[in-house]
């Protein structure tokens, strides 16, 4: 018997986007006649300070608290950031929907929206990521890379800070300079608005930044293209899209699961919220990153895309600093896609990804004892 018309209970995070992705997934379960509430559960990612997660070896970081609410029954399911999943899932939860995928490039983002060739030598980018700051020293080894952490709207005023700060101390000293030379004909003021107009017409996410303190100045952020779109800032900062075949994306990146009990009501979401393609795409990749036990730790980008009756697959496999990579191009049947998947990870692996895995899960080791 369907439960449709019946309440659900889905977990989310409390960040911005993860309210926004699962708000996604709550209109399009609506929309089929499902009665859905949204739950914020914290999770241990949640509590962490600016130190990197990947270095903290806190795999799932952000998603076991969610799943540990549908295991003891207190919930119905949970809405993940399917990158953020580990591949070793408990066996009770199955990925009951994954709904259709957003954009998985990457983006730098600058001030002035310039492309990644055009940053100057010794230009510093931030990210969160292993895997994104292997690719940037890979393609730009002059390049600093430095670490960036926080939702998205928080990455982008970090970015934003440095250059609306000197602009707002630029009209001030102006505005006062203009006040020095009242009823002085020759005095042209430079600026088309005063600095009260001028901080009206700033997005809010601007006048955030304003506020912000400085303590790292970027030149540029890389973050997902789906991040920026889903929480609503694509159209308020300049950026460039990254080529998922120089800047392969992280597994399952742009894309969502709902993960529940196997059972009757996973199947009823899976029939009205599943997308064939990208659970195919994702699972490839999902299944590579398994294969090589890349999980959190390791700097691994995989992107596949179906072709007819093949799915296309690029990976790559970067030691921490971007100077040695492994990387491959295969297509494989979509038929047995997950075999496939397999044999690329193997190929991977035999041609010199294991070590590099193993040498990122031996630093991530040692980071922790550290602590």
């Amino acid at each position: 018997m369907s439960r449709r018309g019946t309440e659900i209970r889905l977990a989310t995070r409390g960040s911005d986007l993860a309210l926004r992705q699962a708000g996604e997934v709550k209109a399009a379960l609506e929309d089929r006649r499902f009665e859905v509430e949204l739950v914020e559960v914290e999770t241990t990612g949640d509590q962490l300070d600016d130190a990197l997660i990947t270095e903290l070896g806190k795999t799932g970081a952000f998603v076991r608290s969610l799943d540990r609410k549908v295991l003891d029954g207190e919930l119905d399911g949970a809405i993940h950031s399917m990158k953020d999943m580990p591949t070793e899932q408990p066996d009770e939860l199955v990925a009951a929907a994954v709904p259709e995928r957003a954009s998985p490039r990457d983006v730098l983002v600058t001030p002035e929206g310039i492309a990644l060739d055009e940053l100057p030598s010794g230009a510093t980018v931030g990210t969160s990521s292993l895997r994104r700051k292997a690719q940037l020293l890979n393609q730009r080894p002059d390049l600093t890379v430095e670490p960036l952490r926080g939702n998205v709207d928080t990455r982008v005023e970090k970015l934003l800070a440095p250059t609306l700060q000197r602009e707002h101390e630029r009209r001030t000293e102006e505005e006062k300079e203009r006040k020095g030379h009242a009823g002085d004909d020759d005095y042209e003021f430079p600026y088309e608005h005063t600095v009260e107009e001028w901080f009206e017409n700033l997005d809010e996410i601007e006048r955030r930044a304003l506020e912000r303190d400085v303590e790292t100045e970027y030149d540029g952020i890389v973050l997902a293209e789906a991040g920026l779109q889903r929480s609503g800032l694509a159209h308020h900062v300049d950026y460039e899209p990254l080529s998922t075949s120089e800047f392969v994306p992280a597994p399952g990146q742009g894309a969502l699961a709902v993960a529940m009990l196997d059972g009757e009501l996973a199947t009823d979401v899976n029939t009205v919220l599943d997308h064939p393609r990208t659970r195919v795409e994702t699972t490839v990749e999902r299944t590579v990153l398994a294969v090589l036990n890349g999980g959190c730790v390791a700097p691994v980008g995989v992107h596949a895309v179906i072709q007819g009756e093949n799915v296309h697959v690029e990976a790559q496999v970067f030691s921490e600093e971007g100077e040695e990579v492994v990387s491959i191009k295969r297509d494989v049947a979509v038929e047995s896609h997950v075999e496939g998947a397999k044999r690329v990870a193997e190929e991977l692996a035999d041609r010199g990804a294991r070590e590099l895995v193993e040498a990122a899960r031996g630093d991530a080791t040692e980071a922790k004892r550290e602590e």
